[in-house]
């Protein structure tokens, strides 16, 4: 039975945040008949006003709640006959979970997953996807052509990877052992509209708006590979009906830039100067290349919308969308405060 059917209701993990935000949007943008149920901790990172717009929509329910709380997710569950869970929540600031003590990321990342895997196998969900990194896979060389691939070995090199490969583990055992319909997905670096400004693109974004100079970690050759945050929601949406339990599942769109490159991409959109840009010290264990290998994903029929050709114009389009949402950024500013202290004292070290 498709997922499409009126009587499919989603739970969303984590849908305050960045991804679960444009998950939910696109989701009930397409299927208008679904019922979506936004469960979300509201940390730092959450965003109830993402969501304003369906405040009114009746088969929209939002539940304040974690997901390391095995009895608030069971109720979650059955009073809203969850069919199908998808799970964004995370801790993800890499630079917070080296400097700042790596326990929230275990909870959340790999013990929330696992809490969530019980729920699956007690309550007999059709299909749960679990969302998590390509940063799992490891680094790989500079100069080299490798891509990662389902195959890849696990070989995370920071304790953020490393937590979220923990909760990647504890699906696949949990398929092994016990057949829950789990899929895993690891998807490269996201950015576009609703991003928290501890990633890269917003962070360096904010840092303009605010006449300030963006840092660059070490020589800035680092490479990512970048995808569109709607690009990525599509292909989790053909997941959700047509991915198959126990498999893993690459999602990228084969753009892969570095560091410096992506700030002087976003310094000429600002009408910036290179001047703006500031070298500051590596910082430990930093991955040097991610790049994905997609074949899997495409081979189901989907493809980006924003592939390595269009990353500039992807990049204008969500510069635009913080320029045009100045309530939104205003009001992120003051919750930014939590990140503020440690982001100046990691930055000011030299």
């Amino acid at each position: 039975m498709s997922i499409k059917n009126q009587a499919k209701t989603i739970l969303v993990c984590g849908g305050a945040g960045f991804i679960g935000s444009n998950f939910i949007h696109y989701m009930s943008e397409k299927y208008p008949d679904r019922r979506i149920v936004n469960y979300d901790k509201l940390t730092y990172a959450g965003n109830l006003e993402n969501h304003k717009q369906l405040e009114n929509n009746p088969n929209y329910f939002f539940i304040q709640g974690d997901i390391t709380d095995l009895e608030k997710l069971d109720e979650t569950i059955k009073k809203y006959r969850i069919s199908h869970i998808i799970n964004f929540a995370a801790e993800t600031h890499v630079d917070r979970s080296i400097h700042g003590g790596a326990k929230e990321f275990v909870l959340s990342n790999t013990l929330g997953v696992q809490m969530i895997l019980d729920t699956v196998k007690k309550n007999q969900i059709e299909k749960f996807v679990n969302v998590s990194t390509d940063e799992v896979y490891g680094s790989l060389d500079l100069d080299s052509d490798e891509l990662f691939t389902e195959e890849t070995p696990i070989m995370p090199n920071m304790p953020y990877a490393a937590a979220k490969a923990g909760g990647d583990l504890m699906c696949n055992a949990y398929f092994k052992t016990h057949k829950v319909p789990v899929i895993v997905t690891h998807c490269s670096n996201n950015y576009g509209p609703y991003q928290f400004p501890e990633k890269l693109i917003p962070f360096f974004i904010f840092k303009l708006l605010g006449g300030e100079k963006v840092p660059i970690y070490g020589d800035g050759l680092n490479v990512r590979d970048w995808i569109y945050v709607s690009d990525h929601v599509r292909a989790l949406d053909l997941l959700l009906q047509k991915g198959k339990a126990g498999e893993v599942y690459n999602i990228g769109s084969g753009n892969e830039r570095n560091n410096l490159e992506v700030a002087k991409m976003i310094l000429k959109i600002m009408k910036k100067n290179e001047d703006m840009i500031e070298y500051v010290k590596d910082r430990p264990g930093h991955d040097r290349r991610y790049a994905i290998d997609a074949t899997k994903i495409l081979s189901l029929g989907w493809k980006p919308e924003y592939p390595r050709e269009k990353f500039e114009k992807g990049l204008a389009e969500t510069v635009q969308w913080y320029l045009e949402n100045k309530s939104w950024v205003e009001n992120l500013k003051k919750k930014k405060n939590e990140m503020n202290k440690f982001q100046e004292d990691f930055f000011n070290r030299k």
